[in-house]
Parts: structure tokens; sequence; C-alpha cells
């Protein structure tokens, strides 16, 4: 057969990266690693071409060539999605759909051919065997938990990895956190489970034998679910890898916030390679994190938590919440305080929305306060339930942070907060490529001459050139995101719902 597996567009969020990206000529932040697994799952003599319309366009010729179109998506592509099915619709070809858009909300779905959900080491086998002897079901699903042992390496040939600025891998899946807006437990479990070390080396092997230098994602959901595992063999043999090979990535993860509790995992995972750790904070207020049960988030100096993190080598970058029934008017300001003093860059700051599959969305139901199937994008000005608050101060609360927080004034003296107290340890050489130049000369073409953060981009230039000049390269870094996160700040369309 041949295979056409597409991963559908992206909207322009803060999450995307779009502008900054321009700086360094890249068409997207990280290729669809689960279409490349699935890839690696499919027969080897099917014929397979993956097109990642974030990265290139879609063609029809594309369509017309293929005898199946695979597609996966995250709930922020629904309307990308629907738009492509239309299109296989309109070639006659046939769809094969599965991820977490899919697997969450199957019932919007009845246009696509087969839906194979849930974990595809478990759902795609018998659909294969089913679609070999022509009796492919439309819905394959299934409640079993998928051994990761099964899991493939992804099949990154189909890709062309100068499109795009990092890579991405998963070593494992599942969250210990039970939060009441989050789906990844619906999804994955609250047991972590990993990937074999053999597993994990050999994922790192293939990227490095070929030619990947740079920057790598573990997506992985709670990268420290299982801190025994990754402190006993894990991060040591990580870190010798790295070293044996002249330190060739930097990583970069989720953990949740009570990583700053453990001093020597952190140390493990700055020696090992990792430099940025994602961490959802949500709110500076416990009443919030009680109604939510982030239970690992509550009874502590969440200010503390996060100097304690930065100043072991590892950048913070937060997801924050507003909307939560027991948020009073006080919260927006309480929130820009807390952004502001913790030096956090990227800050993402979204209103509470109810995911399909959720514990709030099943709350919320019973309560009759459920609106519309929500869209998925943190930074939407709509929320899908009636709020406890107003809406309209909801609105223009959430405006007033985001319109704070990401004026050049604000956003550079938190880029400074963070860089006089940042201490990465320096590990191997530098691996300076030609992009990164040209990078630095465009941030000072748009950012120091046209655009309206010259006098911050300025300061901060040459305070980290000459006071902190290990620090230079970050400090231009966070000054390229600022610029991304602005103009997405600019484009948000504010209305009350």
């Amino acid at each position: 057969m041949k295979i056409l597996l597409v991963y559908p567009k992206n909207p322009d969020t803060f999450w995307s990266f779009r502008h900054a990206l321009k700086f360094i000529s890249k068409k997207a932040c990280y290729p669809p690693l689960g279409l490349l697994t699935v890839a690696a799952m499919l027969p080897e003599s099917w014929e397979k071409r993956l097109v990642d319309m974030n990265a290139q366009r879609l063609t029809d010729r594309d369509l017309r060539w293929a005898d199946c179109v695979f597609i996966s998506a995250m709930t922020i592509q629904r309307e990308a999605v629907k738009a492509l099915l239309c299109r296989c619709r309109e070639f006659g070809v046939k769809t094969v759909a599965g991820g977490p858009l899919f697997t969450t909300s199957p019932d919007e779905f009845d246009d696509v051919d087969h839906l194979v959900l849930n974990e595809a080491e478990v759902t795609l086998p018998p659909f294969l065997t089913d679609l070999q002897s022509g009796q492919a079901r439309h819905l394959y699903a299934s409640d079993i938990r998928a051994e990761m042992k099964d899991t493939p390496v992804p099949l990154w040939e189909l890709i062309d990895r100068k499109k795009y600025a990092a890579m991405n891998i998963q070593y494992s899946r599942g969250c210990p956190f039970d939060c009441e807006f989050c789906d990844i437990t619906a999804m994955f479990g609250r047991v972590p489970r990993t990937k074999t070390q053999e597993q994990l080396f050999a994922e790192l092997d293939s990227l490095y034998d070929r030619g990947w230098r740079g920057g790598v994602f573990f997506v992985d959901d709670n990268f420290i679910g299982d801190r025994k595992k990754l402190k006993k063999a894990i991060l040591p043999d990580l870190a010798r890898w790295m070293e044996l090979r002249g330190y060739p990535f930097t990583f970069i993860t989720e953990t949740s916030i009570d990583l700053a509790d453990d001093g020597e995992l952190m140390t493990l995972m700055v020696a090992a390679g990792f430099e940025e750790v994602f961490i959802g904070i949500e709110s500076p207020s416990d009443e919030g994190h009680h109604e939510s049960g982030k239970v690992q988030n509550m009874n502590r100096d969440l200010l503390e938590s996060v100097r304690r993190i930065q100043n072991s080598g590892l950048q913070v970058q937060a997801g924050f919440i507003v909307g939560f029934d027991s948020d009073s008017p006080s919260i927006f300001e309480r929130q820009i305080r807390f952004i502001q003093e913790s030096g956090i860059a990227t800050a993402m700051v979204g209103m509470l929305t109810a995911l399909s599959g959720t514990k709030l969305y099943q709350r919320l139901v019973r309560e009759g306060r459920l609106l519309e199937v929500a869209s998925g994008n943190n930074t939407s000005i709509a929320t899908n339930f009636v709020p406890k608050m107003k809406m309209e101060q909801l609105v223009n609360g959430y405006r007033t942070i985001i319109e704070t927080i990401y004026t050049p004034k604000n956003y550079y003296r938190r880029v400074s907060t963070f860089l006089k107290d940042y201490q990465p340890i320096q590990k191997g050489g530098v691996h300076l490529q030609p992009r990164y130049l040209v990078a630095l000369l465009k941030s000072m073409l748009i950012l120091g001459l046209l655009g309206k953060e010259r006098f911050q981009y300025w300061k901060l230039f040459f305070w980290s050139l000459f006071r902190r000049p290990r620090l230079f390269p970050t400090a231009i870094t966070l000054a390229i995101y600022g610029f991304h996160f602005r103009k997405i700040a600019e484009k948000i369309p504010w209305s009350s719902p």
C-alpha cells in the first residue's frame, strides 16, 4: 500500500513560536513524533510519505498518490483537521485517524473511514490485520495500556530535519498526579510507564547517527514520574552518553513543581544535558490548586520553588490559568506580580477550559455549565463553560495580564531577573551553527533598530555581553521569544464572548 501520513497545520499561537522561527529560518518547532512512530509500525513493504503541513504544502499530487491518509492531531488542530478531511473526500482517498483529538472526541469524526484510537501499540496491529484482509472496521479502541517496550524507533527518514528547530522523543507516558482540568491521566493513566534503557539510547543514537545536533524535547507528560529509575540508571548513563559524544544535544522536558524538592534529581538532570523544564504552576492561589486537585502545588512557596530550580541550572517555562471557580477579582494582579517576580520569561497564561475526558468536563456536565467543545488553544479568549466570575470581568482581567506581562518593559525585566540568578553548568564545547549568527544579526535589525523594544533590547544586549557573556546566546534567544509573544498578544481579538 501507499500510505500518506499527514500532520495538520497548527494555528498561530504562543506555542507555535512562528514569529521566532523566522529568525533561524525554520518552518516548525518539532516534527510530528506520533506519526513518525506510527510509520515505523507499518509493514516495511508499504510505501510511506509524510507531510507536515507546518513545514510543507500538501499537494493534490500527494493525495492522488495515496491509498490511505493517516492523520494524527491535537485538540488545537480541530479546524485544520476538518479542512483536511474535506480535501481527502474530494479525492476519494480513505482516511485513518488517531491521536489526542480523535481519542477524546471520536463522535465528532464519523466521516473518518477508520478511527484508530488510544495507544497505537495496542489498537494499530488489529486494524492493520483487518485492513490487509479487507475487513477493517470504523472504530478501534482499547482501555489497555500499551507496553512501552513495543514502541519502535521513529522513522526519522520521512522528514527533512533541516526544517525543524529541534527534535523530540518520548521516554515515558502517564503522570502520578490527577489534576481536574488535565486529560493526560484519562489518556495515559497515573502509573508512569517507561521505555527500556536500550530503547531510549537507540532513539538518541538514531538522531545522533543521522547528524542531528541541537535541542531535543522529551515530550513526556511528567518526566520525573518515576524518579527512582531516573536517578539509579537513566540520568547517570545519559550523562556518560552525552560526555562521550561531546554533548551533541540539549534537552528540555515537562515536570511537576516538586522537582524543586529533589536536589539530587536536579543535579543529575543538569549533568545529563537538561537546560529547560516546563512546569504547570497555574496560579499563585492555593484555593485554585485545591479546587483542581493539583496537590503538588499546594502548601509550598512557589516562588522559592522556581528559584531553586533555576538556580540549579534549569530554566523554568510555565503555564498559568485564570477562571477557576475560586478565583476572585484580585487573581489578575496576583498572577502578574508572581510572573514578574519569578523571572519566568516564557509564561503562558490561559483561561480555564474543560477538555473532553477530564474530571472538570464531567463535573461541568453534571452542573449544567458546559457550553461547547474546547478549542485546545490555551490562549483563547473564550472558555467553554459558564464561569463563576462574570465573563466580561474574566476576559478583561485576562487581557490585563497578557497586555502587561508582554510589554517590552515588563518582559525584559523578567528576562533580566532570570539571568541575574541563572547559573548554568558549562558542558563540552559550543556547537555554534551559522543560523545562530544569522539569528543574532536579524535580532539586531528587527528588535534593535525597527522594534518597539529597541531600548530594552540594547540594554539587555550589552549587559549580557559584558557582564554575563556565557549567557549572551540565552539573552538573545529570550529577546526573540519576547518578539513572538508580543506579536501573538497583539493579534488577540479582545472582545467578551
